[in-house]
């Protein structure tokens, strides 16, 4: 995963957590999201998909969900 383009990275996290309840311990899943960002970091869809899971994984980490989500918004808002 480490080496692996965002759409590849994005195909890995559909196909292992499609439901955000898949099997893929929060460590792996928050790795993944990262390096699919550092990719991307201008596409909303996937700054959101990956504020969203942030939000399965507690409290600790809805100011950073919070984040990706206001920059998303900021993407769109500029893009429109």
């Amino acid at each position: 995963m480490t080496f692996a383009d965002a759409d590849t990275i994005m195909t890995m996290i559909g196909e292992t957590i499609p439901d955000l309840t898949g099997d893929l311990p929060v460590w792996a899943r928050n790795l993944a999201y990262r390096l699919a960002c550092l990719h991307r970091p201008h596409h909303a869809e996937l700054l959101r998909a990956a504020g969203a899971d942030l939000y399965f994984h507690g409290p600790d980490w809805d100011d950073h969900a919070e984040e990706l989500r206001r920059r998303a918004d900021e993407l769109d808002s500029s893009a429109g």
